[in-house]
């Protein structure tokens, strides 16, 4: 069908399926996690009053920020303050576009798809430098500092987990990644496919973790750290501006999800060979549909990994954190890549 449209309906399609692929996990992962999930953990209900059991609540939420004033302080340097929220979310935007979500339900097919996920994932740690620095608050500064050092350290392990992943599978295409996840063998056995998280089950503790620092979730909350500055880069932040920030934070959890699932978990797909499927080209065109809501499926799992760490363990020190990323999960992720070279070359 996409075929048969002119460029611009095309495009038009691909920006408001870009739109529903950000809000819509974002919006689900703030209800049921943030709003019902932590509360049950902490033998409450949360909210109740807004819709059935609590459920229009988000909206409220949203409906109240967007009424509060954009102030934005004396001392700061206003466009680049007005500028930060922007670029963190447009990071979260540039990164779905990479994620496959069926056969032929993907907004682009990049041969370097991982590589491209990767660098991307990096653009919102100029915005959070950003806004850290031209709020001329001194609090939004050192959490700025603490977001950049932070970012910049765990990119690395990150970066080394999916290395294992790009060696098993040949390729750093996404698409052809999950085709693999569902269509090879393991064990000499075709029906559970040869989902990743089996044979790369380090390299996906490592991503996770990593995630985990980059999506500055506890215990990696020191850039916001409300007990020793208020909420760090956040802090002048007020009305639709702060919004941007918590959309994009929760919005990132997705998106980071959504790539784990397609890395690690077989993505879009199920075993082919529950189907008798060979290859791509066998795959039925129900998968477009489908695919989607195994996608959705698999994400809230990853997401519920994510919120389950942040709502139980202590915040570390910095010391803590840097020491973490550089004695400990790269050398991990290091060995990991090459006891993958070498079974990939033995076998």
């Amino acid at each position: 069908m996409l075929a048969t449209l002119p460029y611009w309906g095309v495009s038009l399609i691909r920006i408001l399926g870009g739109i529903v692929a950000v809000l819509l996990p974002a919006g689900s992962i703030v209800y049921i996690f943030l709003f019902k999930m932590m509360s049950f953990m902490q033998s409450r209900l949360g909210p109740m009053e807004a819709g059935p059991y609590g459920s229009m609540q988000l909206f409220a939420e949203v409906g109240k920020w967007l009424q509060k004033e954009d102030l934005a302080p004396d001392g700061a340097d206003k466009r680049l303050f007005k500028m930060a929220p922007l670029i963190v979310l447009a990071s979260t935007f540039l990164l779905v576009a990479v994620v496959p979500f069926g056969p032929d339900a993907w907004f682009t097919n990049f041969e370097a798809g991982v590589f491209y996920a990767l660098a991307v994932s990096s653009v919102s740690v100029l915005g959070i430098l950003m806004a850290g620095w031209s709020s001329a608050n001194k609090y939004s500064l050192m959490g700025g500092l603490r977001a950049a050092g932070q970012l910049i350290a765990y990119e690395l392990p990150m970066v080394l987990a999916v290395i294992g992943v790009v060696i098993q599978a040949g390729t750093m295409n996404l698409q052809q990644i999950v085709v693999k996840q569902n269509n090879d063998k393991i064990f000499g056995l075709h029906f559970l496919g040869n989902p990743y998280i089996l044979t790369q089950f380090v390299g996906f503790i490592v991503f996770m973790i990593a995630v985990q620092a980059e999506l500055t979730q506890t215990p990696f909350d020191m850039p916001i750290a409300e007990s020793e500055l208020v909420s760090g880069y956040m802090t002048e932040y007020s009305g639709f501006r702060f919004l941007i920030f918590f959309i994009g934070e929760f919005a990132t959890a997705g998106v980071f999800a959504l790539i784990a699932s397609a890395l690690f978990l077989g993505g879009w797909g199920v075993p082919f060979s529950w189907f008798g499927w060979h290859n791509i080209g066998d795959v039925a065109n129900w998968m477009n549909v489908v695919g989607p809501l195994i996608m959705f499926v698999k994400m809230m799992i990853v997401v519920f990994l994510i919120m389950w760490v942040r709502f139980s363990f202590p915040r570390f020190r910095e010391d803590q954190l840097q020491r973490f990323a550089w004695k400990v999960l790269i050398p991990i992720a290091l060995a990991n890549i090459m006891l993958t070279a070498i079974l990939k070359v033995a076998f």
